[in-house]
């Protein structure tokens, strides 16, 4: 099954994806899942999905990030292979959706770049979890692309403005419940050119991995996200269009584009 959050008259509304429509429902499906049980949502009316503006298909109570999780990537930016899963955080002001313009910022000089990940979306609340309970909290996948900009990357202490500044967590078009996620292929495009292929699973720690990890100090809760890093990058300018799929899952594409005139 594949979820999204669509716009209908400037409000935010849940949908179930079709071939062709999408069926707009009364609520999330991810309150309606695992211990919190309870009824699913209603369908409330239908929207063609060649029309549809594409919204974060959720938006997490938690942001998590992994960082150095492929082996490729690790050797290029010549770091240590993590002994244990590790995360960190990112802001929701980042999140954009299928479709939507990324803004390159005026002041950004040097490399900026976009990275692959597949995003595992949190159903349940989980707390000391088993690995086979790490499987279950999974609600389902959607894919994020990781744009940075790298010399504030290196200029700041934090990742603060080179990680989270507005549009630089693209994320959908959905959330696809029914795929295994880990034996697919993730594949970057620019402007119809492949930058980057490989398989999606080949991690130091997968997904079920970090959960376990981070739920021995936190307590995650359904629409929490985790995004899984990447093994490569490519350098991406205005003008460009960035897809990067994950088969089995979708496409999520967007368009680099200058920041305009300021207020």
């Amino acid at each position: 099954m594949r979820y999204a959050r669509v716009s209908v008259g400037g409000r935010a509304v849940w949908g179930r994806v079709g071939e062709r429509d999408i069926e707009l429902l009364s609520h999330s499906p991810i309150e309606t899942t695992g211990e919190r049980g309870g009824r699913g949502p209603d369908v409330i009316g239908t929207l063609p999905r060649a029309t549809a503006v594409w919204l974060p298909p959720v938006v997490p109570p938690v942001f998590y990030a992994v960082g150095m999780n492929y082996a490729r990537h690790i050797a290029h930016a010549e770091a240590a292979t993590p002994d244990r899963p590790e995360v960190g955080y990112r802001a929701n002001n980042a999140l954009t959706g299928h479709g939507a313009a990324i803004v390159k910022p005026a002041e950004v000089e040097g490399r900026f770049e976009a990275e692959p990940e597949l995003v595992a979306v949190i159903g349940r609340t989980v707390r000391y979890a088993t690995r086979e309970e790490a499987h279950r909290s999974v609600f389902g996948w959607t894919i994020g692309n990781d744009v940075s900009a790298r010399t504030w990357q290196h200029q700041d202490r934090t990742l603060w403005r080179s990680k989270n500044s507005d549009t630089f967590k693209p994320m959908g078009p959905w959330i696809e419940t029914d795929v295994d996620a880990l034996a697919q292929t993730t594949t970057l495009r620019v402007n119809g050119e492949v930058r980057a292929e490989f398989p999606t699973g080949d991690m130091v720690f997968d997904p079920f991995d970090h959960i376990v990890e981070i739920s021995r100090h936190l307590t995650l809760h359904p629409g929490d996200v985790l995004w899984m890093g990447a093994e490569s990058a490519c350098r991406i300018e205005p003008g460009d269009t960035v897809d990067i799929e994950i088969s089995g899952i979708g496409v999520l594409s967007n368009p680099v584009v200058p920041e305009g005139n300021r207020a």
